[in-house]
């Protein structure tokens, strides 16, 4: 796939229905997803030209605190650091508005989500009990049903650790 520029573009809230299929590859449930879908900041994921590569959704958690809700990636774009530039630029972008530090919850069944989060740079924080149960379908993943969340973060501000 070669070096390829990354670029977040902001989404305009009445364009963000057409993201749904890539929300929906980060998080199964439909209806779930939609009832997050206009919160917070949404950006389209460029890479090269004009190629959308996927959507990446981050919601304020508290005056310091931003969480990154969903972060969609068209399969063709994965294991090539496409993710990995998107949380570098989201952390620029937050950085600059004044949070301190990024959130991210992932199924304790996601173990690529698990591994990847930890590269980029997170840390284990907590784990929200029997947060997939309410979840209109079980999920399952590599075997392991998705029962917890594992609740990552990372400091946004040089010094803060």
């Amino acid at each position: 796939m070669g070096e390829q520029s990354v670029r977040l573009v902001l989404v305009e809230s009445l364009k963000r229905l057409e993201f749904l299929p890539y929300l929906v590859m980060a998080d199964e449930s439909e209806s779930v997803v939609k009832e997050y879908i206009a919160d917070g900041q949404m950006f389209a994921v460029i890479v090269g030209a004009e190629s959308v590569a996927g959507v990446a959704l981050f919601v304020e958690e508290s005056a310091d605190v931003v969480e990154l809700k969903n972060i969609g990636l068209d399969p063709q774009f994965r294991g090539h650091g496409v993710g990995k530039k998107v949380i570098d630029l989201a952390f620029d972008i937050f950085k600059e508005q004044g949070f301190r530090r990024m959130i991210v919850g992932t199924a304790n069944s996601s173990i690529a989500n698990l591994a990847f989060y930890q590269k980029a740079g997170f840390r284990m924080v907590g784990i929200r009990k029997d947060f997939f149960l309410k979840y209109p379908e079980p999920i399952f993943e590599d075997g392991i049903q998705a029962l917890d969340m594992v609740v990552f973060e990372r400091e946004l501000q040089e010094g803060d650790r």
